[in-house]
């Protein structure tokens, strides 16, 4: 049986993962392979109990390394409950978020040694990484912005905008030093237009794994 695919969707807040993933997964649901949508960290009930963690405002502090070590417990089952004999089945596995949101958000955001995410990212997943990654971009004031519509915010959406200019500026360095996995793809624009630029990017995959 054919291995499946894994394909992330990364970016900061507001920029249209979820949305996007799925106009992704029906060019590829209509290629006529089996799909997977997931997300970070969650996927798993466990990994979803250790989500609600991460995000909920709390009044004990949360020490950034903690919070870096839960979001690689959850991805560790993740990974290893989900995703990994999902792909092995041959089922194309779409996720909302993986390491590269680790490495700009504890890593870039927080200030942890990317040397030390990287580390971590090999221990849970070391022969394991996207075959194509989507990073919606678009500025931190556009961003959060949309995400401000959304409800109330998580720990994770009340940071400043400083905070999220240094988790954009390592995606888009991400994106330059790893160009054969990357596709940046301007979020900034209008849904229709972004959506139609993401089919796009499905179709020429689609195509490339064939030949």
């Amino acid at each position: 049986m054919a291995r499946g695919r894994f394909i992330t969707f990364e970016g900061i807040e507001g920029v249209g993962k979820s949305t996007n993933m799925q106009a992704f997964a029906s060019a590829v649901e209509a290629a006529g392979h089996t799909i997977l949508c997931t997300r970070e960290p969650g996927g798993t009930p466990q990994a979803e109990r250790i989500r609600q963690i991460v995000s909920a405002h709390s009044d004990e502090p949360m020490s950034d390394i903690a919070e870096l070590l839960l979001i690689f417990a959850a991805r560790s089952l993740h990974v290893e409950n989900v995703i990994r004999p999902a792909i092995e089945s041959g089922t194309w596995v779409l996720c909302d978020r993986f390491t590269d949101s680790s490495r700009a958000y504890q890593g870039a955001g927080r200030g942890i040694p990317m040397q030390q995410v990287d580390e971590l990212a090999n221990w849970v997943h070391s022969d394991l990484w996207p075959d194509l990654t989507i990073l919606l971009d678009a500025p931190v004031d556009v961003g959060m912005s949309r995400a401000n519509q959304r409800g109330e915010p998580d720990r994770f959406e009340i940071e400043k905008s400083e905070f999220f200019a240094r988790v954009r500026t390592c995606y888009l360095d991400l994106a330059a030093r790893e160009s054969q996995r990357f596709q940046v793809v301007d979020a900034s624009r209008p849904l229709a237009e972004v959506t139609a630029n993401v089919e796009q990017i499905a179709a020429q995959f689609l195509h490339d794994k064939k030949h």
